[in-house]
């Protein structure tokens, strides 16, 4: 007896996207059967958004096809084609905040009655499209003061109304709490009872598991597996995202580092609490490194940052050797001995008109001289010595710092936070987007701070980066959830932040 074959929804094969030397994706895959939630899934650079923005017509591919229910994908040029065939809805809100949700679901074909504007049949067609998909909202509410949850409904509203079937949902938990999200995965399953297929991508593989029937991993820029759900044990999900068996993995483990537990505790926060954080209690020891990790929307980053005066809790004390610790001032947290290396090194780290020896020396100048007058000679040594200890390759300290490589410039900003032998060093993404070689030195260098007696914390999305760490705290929608000494096997610590249950 045979079985009749389903045309996919959706269908990418053999995709290949590069950005000049760059391969965003070698071999990207995906097939998507009609009113299903797929899973996409992989860690961070793993190819996700690349295959979204050619899933949505927003970029060409270099190599392979996309196909709409077994059409080929129309011309890159037709957007109104693309619409009636797929919509993403992104973390970011791509509706216009001042606006009703009614001018929002109809930007840019408003019903016209004698050349006007018609705001009556406006509401009306709002009002029947929104009680259509049983989305529960004002039409004339303005779209600003919406909950997250409800903003995302319109927008998905708005994407039916063109004929779109095929919704890509891009992180859509990483703002609600645990009410709202199992709202939204009700609000799911009752599209796709009335025939909606989602594309659901998250780094919860918890919630992959509830609300998804069929997941696919990308993994350095190439497909993995396609699997049911339901016959993928989540470990087998998380060693296909890690990328090795959790026997190799176990090889390659490091061997936990001999802290010193008798060295005084150098950075101590208690109840620590933002918008982005809620009741840390953290403490660094003198000459410890000490890792961040977490998805984005973790709070890692917020936190980090507030050690090195970037933001002010809303509640919470931390003492740095002792002394009450400074928030909200960039200027006295580096003269408590906080230094840090920004997420952000175009926009937080230099200043793109100035030389290598101006920047690396910036946060020093009252060391150098007097009276706000700081010797040329003095300058350009105390500059030749950060570049020789952090091996920047340069013609010298006159050169612009616009001119250097990513990981040469990234360099220069270690060598500034360094400059000042500071107590903490905040190190935030510190060998992002920088090739081997310079991953290596910047490593090193964080290596040598902790001899030298330096307390280090590092937010990173690199497992490379937390490795060195003596231990790594884990955080989960603002929370410390997990901590791992020195030794942890990637899969261990993948799972923490991905928020996953392994023995599930």
């Amino acid at each position: 007896m045979s079985t009749a074959v389903i045309t996919p929804l959706v269908e990418a094969r053999d995709i290949v996207k590069r950005y000049g030397p760059t391969t965003a994706l070698a071999d990207g895959r995906l097939t998507v059967l009609p009113g299903e939630s797929h899973a996409l899934v992989g860690r961070n650079g793993a190819g996700k958004s690349t295959l979204v923005n050619i899933l949505t017509g927003l970029q060409a591919t270099d190599e392979g096809e996309v196909r709409f229910d077994g059409e080929p994908a129309p011309p890159l040029a037709d957007r109104d084609a693309w619409r009636r065939k797929v919509a993403c809805v992104y973390q970011k809100p791509t509706v216009v905040p001042e606006l009703t949700v009614a001018e929002n679901l109809f930007i840019n074909r408003q019903p016209v009655q004698r050349g006007f504007i018609s705001w009556r049949r406006l509401r009306t067609e709002a009002a029947e499209l929104l009680a259509t998909w049983d989305v529960h909202v004002d039409p004339e509410a303005r779209t600003a003061d919406l909950k997250v949850e409800d903003r995302q409904m319109v927008e998905i509203a708005r994407a039916l109304s063109f004929g779109a079937r095929f919704i890509i949902l891009d992180e859509p938990t990483a703002q609600l709490d645990n009410r709202e999200i199992e709202r939204l995965f009700t609000r799911m399953r009752a599209l796709q009872d009335s025939g909606v297929t989602f594309l659901f991508i998250s780094h919860h593989l918890q919630e992959v598991y509830e609300v998804c029937q069929t997941v696919t991993v990308l993994r350095d820029a190439r497909w993995i597996t396609t699997a049911p759900v339901a016959e993928l044990p989540r470990r087998a999900l998380v060693e296909a995202m890690a990328g090795e068996s959790l026997e190799a993995i176990a090889e390659q483990a490091v061997d936990p580092r001999d802290v010193d537990h008798d060295a005084p505790v150098l950075l101590e926060a208690r109840g620590l609490t933002s918008p982005s954080y809620e009741d840390i209690d953290l403490t660094v020891r003198r000459g410890e490194v000490v890792g961040l990790a977490g998805i984005s929307g973790s709070g890692k980053v917020q936190l980090a940052e507030s050690f090195a005066g970037l933001h002010t809790p809303t509640s919470g004390t931390a003492r740095l050797g002792g002394e009450r610790l400074p928030f909200g001032d960039v200027q006295a947290a580096l003269e408590a001995g906080v230094a840090c290396v920004p997420r952000d090194r175009h926009d937080q780290g230099l200043v793109a008109g100035m030389t290598i020896g101006d920047n690396a020396t910036m946060s020093v100048l009252d060391r150098l001289g007097r009276f706000g007058f700081v010797g040329t000679e003095r300058k350009r040594g105390f500059a030749q010595a950060l570049i020789e200890r952090l091996d920047i390759h340069t013609e010298g300290p006159e050169q612009p710092v616009s001119d250097l490589s990513g990981g040469n410039a990234q360099k220069v900003v270690m060598a500034r936070a360094l400059a000042s032998d500071p107590r903490l060093l905040v190190l935030i993404n510190p060998t992002a987007g920088v090739d081997v070689k310079s991953k290596e030195s910047l490593l090193a260098r964080m290596d040598s701070a902790r001899e030298d007696g330096t307390s280090v914390l590092v937010v990173s999305d690199e497992l490379d980066d937390l490795r060195r760490c003596d231990r790594v705290l884990v955080l989960f929608h603002g929370r410390v959830v997990a901590e791992h000494p020195a030794g942890w096997h990637d899969h261990e610590l993948i799972a923490s932040i991905e928020g996953v249950d392994r023995n599930g």
